[in-house]
């Protein structure tokens, strides 16, 4: 009996997948085991005192205040952020796409140079625009009546600093695929439209956003992914407060890995995102899914 023949396909793939196993799968299956013990910096002097625990980390860390008060302060950011950070995506790559606007690849370099700059460096410049007595903000809040705001030592502005912040840095990667969805919705809608006497503002509801769907469910699950793993911004310019008010989910776990050494307590909340994030995304793919049964009106028309 002839041996089995190896597919061709297999010898292809196996270096990828070896280096995918080697530093995707057991990583996280080791991380997985960790979230189940004890491990701190005892256990790194010596393997004796390494301990199984079970699901106590997960039952400590549902418990644990610090932990909601970092959740709450994450979905505050995402809810917030994610929004205006899209919005702005938007507004940009609608006015870069209309055909009056002259200089278009140059302003489009322009908005995405915060997306591929250094955080540390903006997060400098951004620490001087907040100053509490020379910042800029506050300078131009004067002109209008406004006293100075402690952007950053204050609980109440720090959040929606860091906000402003990280919407003006990031919406330039949304805005790029923003401009490549508009690119893709055929002219003949719009043509069709301005025959039917359609203005601009119907043109954007009836045929616009409808075709952008896809473009929001992929823009909005990613925004929202990159948002709920905030850790830079608040590390850099606040360091979580003041008062644990900018404490993210990510900061939060850093803190409690390599602050406090609690190695296992932290791999056990990095899982608990995880599975808030993917909750999350497949119940706006679900949602999208159910939203998306019947082609938009404008496709309709166009077909």
């Amino acid at each position: 009996m002839r041996p089995r023949r190896i597919p061709p396909a297999i010898w292809f793939l196996a270096p990828a997948l070896s280096a995918i196993t080697v530093f995707f799968f057991l990583p996280v299956a080791a991380a997985v085991l960790l979230s189940l013990t004890d491990f701190d910096i005892y256990a790194v002097a010596s393997r004796a005192n390494l301990r199984f625990v079970g699901i106590a980390n997960y039952v400590q860390l549902l418990q644990d205040p610090l932990f909601w008060t970092a959740l709450k302060n994450t979905v505050y950011f995402v809810a917030v952020g994610g929004p205006l950070s899209i919005a702005l995506s938007l507004g940009a790559a609608l006015l870069l796409s209309a055909t009056l606007v002259r200089g278009q690849a140059l302003f489009r370099t322009i908005f995405f140079l915060p997306v591929v700059t250094t955080l540390v460096a903006v997060a400098v410049v951004w620490r001087y625009v907040y100053h509490p007595r020379t910042g800029l903000l506050n300078d131009g809040l004067s002109l209008l009546g406004v006293g100075p705001i402690d952007w950053l030592g204050d609980p109440r502005w720090a959040m929606p600093a860091i906000i402003l912040m990280a919407a003006w840095k990031n919406f330039g990667f949304n805005m790029v695929i923003f401009i490549a969805g508009l690119q893709s919705i055929p002219d003949r809608l719009y043509e069709a439209a301005s025959l039917d006497g359609a203005g601009s503002w119907q043109q954007l509801r009836a045929i616009t956003l409808p075709m952008l769907a896809p473009t929001f469910v992929f823009v909005g699950v990613n925004t929202m992914i990159g948002y709920f793993q905030l850790f830079a911004e608040p590390y850099v310019m606040t360091q979580g407060g003041p008062l644990h008010s900018t404490l993210s989910v990510v900061l939060f776990m850093y803190e409690q890995g390599f602050r406090w050494w609690h190695l296992g307590y932290a791999a056990a909340v990095a899982f608990v995102l995880f599975a808030i994030v993917l909750a999350l995304t497949l119940a706006t793919l679900r949602l999208r899914a159910l939203t998306g049964a019947a082609p938009p009106a404008a496709e309709r028309a166009g077909g």
